[in-house]
């Protein structure tokens, strides 16, 4: 390994939103975004990185968006839960296909398709090399995968969140529809709490500053994004 190619992170957490999966066509998992995604993640592992992987259900479900229109909020949760099964298993064919040893483990026990979650398992399967993507959020209603991602780090000693998104960071409106959005390099947890940013729920965020977790925002679109931020380069914002 170069100078160049030494890594701030021996071990970190990436969490997608389902959204990101669905490409330009509005919904559903778009294959060639699972393909450049897939490439993506094979180059880093070369880096010697273990990566975890939480993966939203925005493009398939939302138990949230369900129970304003009269669904259980539960029953709606549930199924968003299972949804992000079906994410997890595409992104792991994705990946396999690339050469790279993967292994689905879900909160919600599935045994002919995943692997139950099991801590222990899960860091002996960071410790063989191979990508560990937890599935089934927290496996209880009420929680959000963004949620689930910061337990998920917590539990496994990840050093990192890497929150991927559409956009450069985190602004203080929303920059697809303000051209005068002001984007912040750094913040504080208690910054975003206070302000209301939308980068993470707000239990994740409480989360994260209780267990002192840094959180990476940046632009999933831009290929070589996720290198540059495990190499230490500032890329998009920085909550900590």
């Amino acid at each position: 390994m170069t100078s160049q190619e030494k890594t701030k992170f021996k071990r970190v957490l990436l969490k997608l939103s389902g959204e990101a999966l669905q490409g330009s066509q509005g919904h559903g998992i778009d294959p060639e975004v699972l393909e450049t995604l897939a490439e993506e993640i094979r180059d880093v592992l070369k880096l010697k990185v273990e990566i975890g992987i939480v993966i939203g259900a925005g493009n398939i479900f939302r138990g949230l968006a369900a129970s304003t229109k009269g669904m259980d909020r539960a029953t709606g949760d549930y199924m968003g839960m299972l949804a992000t099964v079906l994410n997890s298993l595409a992104l792991q064919d994705a990946l396999e296909r690339k050469g790279v040893d993967t292994r689905v483990l879900s909160a919600i026990t599935m045994q002919e398709l995943c692997e139950p979650y099991i801590r222990r398992r899960a860091i002996r399967h960071f410790e063989k090399g191979r990508v560990v993507i937890f599935a089934g959020g927290t496996g209880n209603p009420y929680f959000t995968t963004d949620t689930a991602a910061s337990l998920r780090a917590m539990e496994v000693h990840a050093e990192a969140i890497l929150k991927a998104t559409k956009v450069d960071g985190i602004y203080d409106k929303d920059p697809m529809k303000y051209k005068d959005a002001k984007k912040f390099t750094n913040l504080t947890y208690l910054t975003v709490l206070k302000k209301g940013l939308a980068v993470m729920d707000s239990t994740a965020i409480s989360l994260c500053m209780d267990n002192k977790m840094a959180i990476h925002v940046f632009d999933m679109t831009k290929k070589g994004n996720i290198k540059k931020i495990l190499q230490g380069k500032k890329i998009g914002t920085l909550v900590s």
